[in-house]
């Protein structure tokens, strides 16, 4: 909890969204700096000014702060910050990731394989089955996933649901502080998914559930999976936006088609047509699509292209050995996290490797040893 009141604090700086407070954090050198700079210094920070100076070091949001901090050890909440080595990886991706995000319950945001599945609110008889049915296949094709939605009537109940009943984590990213569920109706599955999956919001207590909330939150359902999927959606909806903000992250879009003609199947089908999304019409689709699929022969043959390579760096040499330990291959994300070193420097390694025909790129951006 060290330093909490200062992170909470820079959020509630009115005029300072996440880009800004990254950028101001980045200027001064830490949160805490933030809180003990003098107006003058801060004024001259690019996007700070004169107004949001005073703002600063009027410090009256320390005191709302300190209310926070109490009401996050009270509840054993957990908070991540953005420059923390436990904020989850994939959503510190993202430029517009939230400063601080709370959690409440049990699972791990930075191993497995995240899922994020949504559709509309309205969802039919159609769209619950296939939704039970991927998530029912995907707990036997892959039982290291993470099912991530936003516990809201339709698709998303029904997918944190069927994720409990096959024993996978499940997230509820949700709209509004840790201090109520909405809506009160899904409280018995929040309550079930504390054990096995979490509730995680970037809001802080006494926020109400309001419209605009739910569309900032898309974006944290986005960050957060590998692959999101679109089950059902209206030509407009949530759903939609929830694609289009992971598309803008570079991140894989799946979703299942429907009839031509029909209200709840408009969304994925523009998508699909739009090139959006990749149709799916099963799990075993989306583990091929990502590149998923476990590979039977791994143990039995070892590759032999790195023995042409005696100048490997040191480095290189760790990706290798990391890979052979995980024979269906692993993501960029993954790598960089399991040798703790810089994405960006991973990402550049790679490209060398795979000019040297070390490894190969498959979809999903996972990497595989040649063989």
């Amino acid at each position: 909890m060290d330093h909490l009141r200062y992170k909470i604090g820079i959020t509630l700086i009115k005029g300072i969204g996440n880009n800004l407070a990254k950028n101001l954090i980045a200027y001064v050198g830490s949160v805490e700096g933030v809180f003990k700079e003098n107006q003058a210094n801060l004024s001259k920070i690019p996007g700070i000014g004169d107004v949001l100076s005073k703002e600063i070091v009027s410090q009256d949001v320390l005191k709302r702060a300190d209310q926070e901090v109490e009401f996050v050890i009270k509840n054993k909440i957990q908070p991540y910050y953005f420059a923390d080595r436990d904020y989850p990886f994939r959503l510190k991706e993202c430029a517009d990731s939230p400063i601080l995000i709370f959690t409440k319950g049990n699972c791990d945001l930075n191993n497995g394989k995240f899922i994020g599945i949504v559709g509309t609110r309205n969802a039919t008889e159609t769209g619950k089955e296939y939704c039970k049915k991927l998530i029912t296949d995907l707990s036997q094709l892959q039982p290291n996933a993470i099912i991530v939605s936003g516990l809201a009537y339709g698709v998303d109940i029904c997918a944190h649901k069927v994720a409990l009943e096959v024993g996978l984590p499940t997230i509820g990213v949700v709209g509004h502080g840790l201090d109520r569920i909405y809506p009160a109706a899904h409280r018995p599955t929040a309550v079930k998914m504390l054990d096995n999956g979490a509730l995680l919001t970037e809001y802080l207590s006494q926020t109400n559930p309001d419209r605009q909330n739910f569309v900032q939150r898309n974006r944290i359902i986005a960050g957060l999976s590998d692959a999101t999927v679109v089950i059902e959606s209206a030509a407009k909806g949530g759903a939609l936006i929830t694609a289009e903000v992971a598309n803008d992250y570079n991140r894989d879009v799946f979703a299942f088609p429907g009839r031509v003609g029909d209200e709840w199947s408009a969304g994925c089908n523009a998508l699909i047509k739009s090139h959006k999304a990749s149709l799916i019409e099963s799990a075993a689709d989306l583990c091929q699509c990502m590149n998923w699929e476990s590979d039977v022969d791994a143990s039995i043959s070892q590759p032999i292209q790195t023995a042409l390579f005696l100048d490997l760096s040191d480095h290189e040499q760790q990706i290798i050995t990391t890979l052979r330990q995980n024979s269906e291959g692993m993501q960029v994300n993954e790598i960089a996290i399991s040798l703790s070193q810089p994405f960006s420097k991973i990402s550049s390694l790679l490209l060398e490797m795979e000019f040297k025909g070390l490894v190969k790129c498959l979809p999903g951006s996972v990497y595989r040893i040649v063989k």
